[in-house]
């Protein structure tokens, strides 16, 4: 069941290549008003979209994480 929901949902890359798609034209100002407004609405529900994308991720990250004694070692992940 969830792997439809996986199948149907975008990936994370996927959401911020258009997210950059988007920029790119709002940056290009030559939109008219009501483009540029639907275009930014799109990009924050796809913002909304990529950020529980990484949060999801992250918690996959922290299972993963976790020791065989239940401990859960979590460190940043940028190090």
């Amino acid at each position: 069941m969830s792997d439809n929901k996986d199948a149907e949902r975008p990936s994370f890359r996927d959401e911020l290549t258009r997210l950059e798609a988007i920029v790119r034209q709002l940056e290009a100002n030559e939109l008219d008003l009501d483009r540029a407004l639907e275009l930014f609405e799109e990009g924050v529900r796809r913002l909304k979209v990529a950020r529980e994308l990484l949060q999801e991720s992250d918690l996959k990250v922290k299972r993963v994480l976790e020791a065989a004694d239940g401990t859960l070692k979590t460190r940043d992940l940028d190090r």
